[in-house]
């Protein structure tokens, strides 16, 4: 078997990469999870204008108790990991910074696949001018591939961000702006928060993408504590709206992947979203994704991930041991394989009118009254 995969022209040892987040927002993190067996990093999110996050905790995690209904980002024995949440801007660190280091990280691992996510306006030429000029810096420092950040869903700015993965147009110009100078792959992240992601995807194609990396998080808010009515995570009162990320959006992230693979078989994709073992990812490689990315599990992990990407790299051993009797030897054997089971509601077969039960044979309802032929529901 071969663990090793190549996803747009770049070889991987592994189908395994950090995805662009606080994990991933410094040198020594990058170099620790190379270390740790990730066969790729997605840097934090470069830019060229000052970014200056809030005061106070920029991430967060909501846990749920086992045995009751309660959410809560406090923690206490018990209680399992619900979800992430986030309003941490992109990277304040400048260019100049990230360059050497960019550098240095890939002639330390130059077997390890290293991409530059990055980020600019795209209310003039003067802005799209700076995602070539961030594009170029990044590559000519070694790094693999880059992927373009047009989902952050908590930008202030009406040109950037999720604000610019929502207008197809603009994903179009900004990949082409991008295409037109890089020398290695381009990836469009895109945003989850969009009436029919399959439009923005089809714009990042036109520009030219190379692959789609879905999906970036969910714009969300952190719950009220209903002991002091405050929001759980606050600056002075005040909060706005964050991302929600990890196992809470798995089902979600899933659904807009088989909407992209579905819609675009012959392409390209790297999965994100709720990932925290090989379970998981493989849900990705069957609905069509060549490759995933991880972040709530890694942050929970030593900030990298070290016994995550251990559990995934065995995983995927273990799967293809035991699909050996298939001729299964590697992840592109089985991409895919689950894609055409995703149909219109309308496709599922319905109960002849002998076995119809209204749908009330479910969890929660009463049974139904067979002799009067009638479903009675009694008390709630």
């Amino acid at each position: 078997m071969d663990l090793s995969t190549t996803f747009t022209g770049v070889k991987l040892q592994n189908p395994f990469l950090l995805s662009s987040a606080p994990p991933t927002e410094s040198e020594s993190n990058i170099l620790r999870a190379f270390e740790a067996g990730w066969a790729g990093v997605v840097t934090k999110t470069i830019g060229l204008h000052p970014v200056v996050n809030v005061v106070g905790p920029k991430s967060k995690f909501l846990r749920a108790d086992a045995n009751s209904s309660r959410l809560s980002m406090n923690k206490r024995p018990g209680a399992a990991l619900h979800s992430s949440w986030n309003w941490e801007l992109i990277s304040d660190k400048t260019l100049d910074w990230w360059v050497p280091r960019l550098g240095r990280i890939k002639r330390a691992f130059p077997d390890r696949v290293l991409v530059a996510s990055i980020m600019a306006g795209s209310g003039s030429d003067t802005e799209l001018r700076c995602w070539q000029q961030l594009a170029v810096a990044c590559q000519e420092q070694g790094c693999d591939a880059l992927e373009l950040n047009l989902s952050c869903p908590h930008m202030d700015r009406p040109d950037m961000g999720s604000n610019v993965g929502r207008d197809k147009e603009l994903v179009s110009i900004v990949t082409k702006i991008v295409k037109d100078v890089a020398t290695v792959p381009v990836w469009a992240k895109l945003t989850p928060s969009t009436t029919d992601i399959v439009l923005e995807a089809r714009g990042a194609f036109l520009g030219g993408a190379d692959a789609i990396s879905s999906s970036n998080t969910f714009t969300s808010l952190p719950l009220i504590d209903p002991d002091t009515l405050e929001f759980e995570i606050n600056v002075d009162g005040l909060v706005s709206t964050g991302g929600l990320g990890g196992p809470a959006i798995l089902p979600l992230s899933l659904a807009k992947i088989s909407q992209l693979t579905q819609a675009f078989p012959d392409k390209s994709f790297s999965g994100i979203g709720g990932i925290s073992t090989f379970d998981h990812a493989l849900n990705y490689f069957l609905l069509g994704c060549g490759t995933v990315q991880v972040c709530t599990a890694a942050m929970l992990d030593h900030a990298v991930g070290p016994n995550v990407i251990r559990e995934l790299t065995e995983g995927l051993t273990r799967f293809l041991d035991k699909q050996a009797v298939s001729g299964w030897t590697q992840v592109r054997d089985f991409v895919g394989l689950r894609r055409d089971r995703v149909v219109a509601q309308s496709k599922i077969r319905r109960p002849t009118e002998k076995d119809y039960r209204g749908g009330y044979h479910a969890e929660g309802y009463a049974p139904t009254d067979e002799s009067a032929g009638v479903q009675r529901v009694v008390g709630k």
